[in-house]
């Protein structure tokens, strides 16, 4: 076993969600072309420059598009979520935040299609003072490990992608039954703070820890009584909101995600969906 690659441990959980070809010319390794994709990941190269060990770079990056698109990769992060959770190890009090990355020129480009407005949010991509970027939306548990994410121009507002966030969260449980999808606790920064995320928070049973904006607290204190009671806040759960600026920390230990080369969302998709699942495993 090479550096950033997998070890014998970790193939064998998860080998039994890669899809199995009966027909045609035999492929080439699994295991080898999975660890070309991870160490690609890892270091930020370009495709073309995968070391030769690990097969064609034409057929790594084939099966990578392929097993990105039919899910295979969400698959595998799904499969180590359920057994954490069946094993008590998912501490549900969620952190939620995001985080900018910059987008390279090479992630300019990508064909795009449809009406006007689609076109303009394809491939998750914005545009600011810095150039291109793109924003990761991320609910990560208790330990800093992610539950789910979502991507967006890196010009998109945080509170506008929590519930989208949240409904990404969907941990499988092995003993059969509806897979959990809601936390006990969801910890944010003031960027939250609006009374549609309040409400749908409330709505649906969970609790939260999110502060109040100082223009917040000042239209509530001139308008008196009718300003209402403040909202419930605990300064101790509160101070374990930084599990995500952890998370995104150790998220951008691969270089692939930490700037973004991918033209498509789907592909950039993927590339987050495997450094999550190495920090799982």
């Amino acid at each position: 076993m090479r550096r950033h690659e997998l070890t014998d441990e970790e193939w064998d959980r998860l080998r039994p969600f890669l899809p199995v070809s009966r027909l045609g010319r035999p492929r080439e390794d699994d295991r080898r072309v999975l660890n070309g994709i991870v160490w690609k990941i890892r270091t930020g190269v370009a495709w073309r420059d995968v070391p030769p060990r690990y097969g064609s770079w034409q057929s790594l990056y084939t099966r990578f598009r392929r097993w990105a698109k039919d899910g295979t990769f969400t698959a595998m992060l799904q499969a180590v979520q359920a057994e954490a959770d069946a094993r008590g190890d998912v501490d549900w009090l969620v952190a939620v935040d995001s985080t900018i990355v910059r987008a390279h020129q090479h992630a300019a480009g990508a064909r795009k299609g449809g009406s006007a407005s689609a076109r303009k949010e394809d491939h998750a991509l914005g545009r600011s003072r810095g150039g291109l970027t793109s924003k990761i939306h991320l609910a990560c548990e208790g330990a800093g490990r992610p539950l789910a994410f979502c991507l967006t121009g890196g010009n998109v507002n945080d509170c506008t992608q929590l519930e989208q966030v949240l409904a990404g969260i969907r941990v499988p449980r092995l003993a059969g039954g509806r897979p959990r999808t809601r936390p006990d606790q969801v910890v944010a920064d003031k960027g939250y703070s609006t009374r549609k995320i309040r409400a749908y928070l409330r709505r649906r049973g969970i609790g939260h820890t999110i502060p109040e904006r100082s223009d917040q607290i000042a239209a509530r204190k001139r308008r008196g009584r009718r300003g209402g009671r403040p909202p419930r806040f605990d300064r101790a759960l509160y101070r374990r909101r930084n599990v995500v600026e952890r998370c995104f920390n150790r998220l951008k230990q691969f270089r692939a995600l930490a700037t973004r080369y991918d033209k498509t969302a789907t592909s950039y998709t993927a590339v987050v969906t495997i450094a999550c699942l190495m920090l799982w495993l």
